[in-house]
């Protein structure tokens, strides 16, 4: 089974950040979480949104599956 919830400290590691900035980007709602009793866990899918809404916005709409347009990026 692949994990479905991670914790602050792995998805600093996954985003390749500081857990100052992982724990900013949870509070102002940027990276989506959820609260399981006092603990804080990012879903393994709000992960790839937020990085795909990096790259939409720092590369264009385009890059979101139009590879074809740019085959250096594949």
């Amino acid at each position: 089974m692949s994990r479905i919830l991670y914790p602050t400290d792995e998805v600093a590691q996954q985003l390749c950040i500081g857990m100052t900035t992982a724990k900013a980007l949870i509070k102002s709602g940027e990276l989506r979480s959820v609260k399981i009793g006092r603990s804080r866990r990012v879903p393994a899918d709000a992960l790839r949104e937020y990085v795909q809404q990096l790259d939409a916005e720092q590369n264009g709409e385009e890059s979101h599956g139009d590879r074809a347009a740019h085959p250096e990026a594949a």
